[in-house]
């Protein structure tokens, strides 16, 4: 393996970073102390500490107050829809050429973020589903990951309100991967995703997909005997089959299904026979076990959500731009840790590159913007009180 000889630095990824941000959401200076670059400067450091605007202000010595910051970011943000836009424009500009030259497979997620407070505007704006950290309203978000050689790069975000069909949800995520030169030879989809909206609608567009089956219908213990998807429950070994979905319109969607039977094994703490269900079309898959280890390629998704709580600022505004834009500065965060691993920390080597993520994990990336913004503004470590600590020390 060819030894490093290069040095990054923490400098240069703040100035990277900061770039990609300015360039790229074109937010307007608000006043003469409060530039975009400053604004920007606090909101990395807010990400970097996973906490609130308003903490991170407090902890930065000469950086301007909490209220201006609000203040300015209110002021400069742009409709929603436009702020929609170009946080997709600064996520695909850091994906590499090498994705746009073949097609790739795309993996799709829903994000649900839980919500105690009211609508801002309408209550469009307010996502329903099953409840979750004690609420069933959300702030939801769809987006696309491209899956290659373990590369996972945002593609695309987009809000999901309330009410709106699925399949609309995916086409603007597909249409937005178009836009950005990723065409997709599979899609791997969420079983939130199961539906015939969304089946007809791929189908028609042509896109390959493979999701997990939603079990609708009587249970395998019931006196009638098991119905609808259910009955794939009780198969003991693998196969192969087809099913027509049925919604309550009456519109139906004819998908083949895999059916994957394996042992626990004491995965889990459990024992005895797993019986998996996919859904799938637009090809033919070469065994049972190819799907199973290919739908496994979407679980990559739970890495990028997991790190996209890791650099998520903490906010109580009730404004669905503020959110998306909080959101989108999570992902592009990490975009742009995917992207220094792909291009700058790889290993150059025959067959394809190699990562090493050992030289920067994603806090460290996180760490590092946080101590340039602090070099920037200097660190407060004092807090106002009513008594003096001093004599107390002396007593101890």
């Amino acid at each position: 393996m060819r030894p490093p000889h290069c040095t990054i630095t923490r400098s240069q990824v703040h100035h990277l970073t900061q770039q990609q941000l300015c360039h790229h959401l074109r937010l307007a200076n608000y006043s003469r102390q409060c530039s975009r670059q400053v604004l920007l400067a606090v909101v990395l450091a807010a990400a970097a500490r996973l906490t609130s605007l308003f903490a991170a202000c407090q902890r930065l010595a000469h950086a301007p107050s909490c209220e201006t910051i609000r203040k300015a970011l209110l002021a400069t943000l742009p409709e929603q829809a436009e702020l929609q836009r170009r946080l997709n424009r600064a996520l695909a500009a850091l994906l590499p050429k090498a994705l746009k030259r073949r097609r790739q497979r795309l993996a799709f997620d829903l994000t649900l973020i839980p919500y105690h407070g009211q609508p801002f505007e309408n209550e469009s704006e307010i996502y329903r589903g099953a409840a979750k950290d004690g609420t069933s309203h959300f702030h939801a978000y769809a987006t696309a990951y491209v899956i290659r050689h373990g590369q996972r790069f945002t593609v695309a975000l987009t809000t999901v309100e309330r009410g709106e069909v699925m399949a609309t949800v995916v086409k603007r995520l597909l249409q937005q991967a178009a836009r950005v030169g990723i065409r997709p030879s599979l899609v791997l989809l969420d079983r939130g995703f199961f539906s015939v909206g969304v089946i007809r609608y791929l189908q028609a567009a042509r896109y390959p997909f493979l999701m997990p089956v939603v079990f609708r219908g009587r249970k395998p213990d019931h006196a009638k005997g098991p119905s609808g998807t259910q009955v794939f429950r009780t198969r003991k070994t693998s196969g192969w089959d087809s099913y027509t979905v049925t919604e309550r319109g009456g519109r139906t969607a004819t998908v083949g299904i895999c059916i994957k039977c394996r042992n626990y094994r004491g995965q889990w703490k459990r024992h005895g026979r797993q019986t998996l269900v996919y859904a799938y079309w637009g090809f033919v898959p070469p065994s049972c076990e190819w799907v199973r280890q290919t739908y496994r390629q979407r679980f990559a998704i739970e890495t990028s959500y997991r790190q996209l709580q890791e650099a998520k600022i903490k906010t109580c505004s009730r404004s669905p731009v503020v959110r998306l834009f909080l959101i989108g500065v999570a992902l592009l965060l990490r975009n742009v840790w995917v992207w220094l691993h792909y291009e700058v920390l790889s290993s150059p080597r025959r067959g394809g590159r190699r990562l090493n993520l050992e030289r920067l994990r994603f806090k460290t990336l996180l760490l590092w913007l946080l101590h340039v913004v602090e070099e920037m503004f200097g660190v407060s470590d004092t807090v106002e009180s009513e008594r003096e600590l001093e004599p107390i020390l002396r007593v101890v």
